[in-house]
């Protein structure tokens, strides 16, 4: 297991200078990241990978909404093992019918990826874990209804602002959990509320130990209402003294 940055968490500075920000992330410490939107800064973003020697083993994309061969084309490119969903809205969450063709949609995306030989994964919010479908909550379920094939990426602080234990979740989800979301603070939803790793209320050495089928535990902000640089080199610094062993 390993750790990574996702640059959506730096994308006011990346807006601004997509280079120098990637060379600052690299110099903080982190050698993966987990780009988002790739498509469009494919060209640029490599190359600042390749200059800095960071890797991207996932990255974010709007599969069910943009075309995905440009999608997997460029994660191929920019050596993104896994594309992941990261967002379908609540309403998308609430009924089984709906739940059961986000499920179809998806299984359809990883059919396309593995021609490219990429992986495809979704990613939560809140309200996955909030609603309760047939006695489970809506990500269990639509769990259940994915092929072999697909993995998740449990973003662990919004399973608990759904109301859920993530420790339990991810015992439950086993080993179809690749990929998790490390954040911290007060478990609400605002998200300039949110703090360094081990600064907030969610166990977060007890939620990593509890995914046991880890690839990468992936260093994220919504938001935050300081220095955003120093948020992560505070996150990032928690988790290697934490973890002995693990690389970032």
């Amino acid at each position: 297991m390993s750790y990574a940055l996702q640059l959506y968490t730096v994308r006011d500075a990346i807006s601004k200078d997509l280079p120098g920000t990637i060379r600052r992330v690299a110099g903080i410490g982190f050698t993966q990241v987990e780009p988002y939107n790739f498509v469009a800064t494919a060209k640029e973003l490599g190359a600042a990978l390749r200059e800095n020697g960071l890797t991207a083993p996932s990255g974010h994309a709007p599969l069910l909404s943009q075309d995905q061969d440009g999608i997997f084309a460029a994660a191929r490119e920019l050596g993104i093992r896994t594309v992941i969903e990261p967002f379908i809205p609540a309403e998308r969450w609430q009924d089984a019918e709906a739940i059961k063709a986000t499920a179809a949609a998806l299984n359809a995306a990883a059919r396309k990826g593995a021609e490219y030989g990429v992986r495809v994964g979704y990613h939560n919010h809140a309200w996955e874990l909030e609603s309760i479908i047939d006695g489970r909550t809506a990500l269990e379920y639509f769990t259940e209804l994915l092929d072999p094939e697909l993995v998740l990426e449990v973003d662990t602080y919004w399973v608990a602002v759904g109301g859920q234990d993530p420790v339990d979740i991810l015992a439950r989800l086993g080993d179809r959990v690749k990929f998790i979301h490390i954040k911290d603070g007060p478990l609400t939803a605002d998200t300039k509320a949110q703090q360094p790793a081990g600064q907030g209320k969610v166990p977060v050495m007890d939620v990593i130990a509890a995914a046991q089928s880890l690839e990468v535990g992936v260093v994220e902000f919504d938001d935050y209402a300081g220095d955003i640089f120093e948020g992560i080199t505070e996150s990032l610094s928690f988790l290697t003294a934490s973890g002995e062993g693990i690389k970032a």
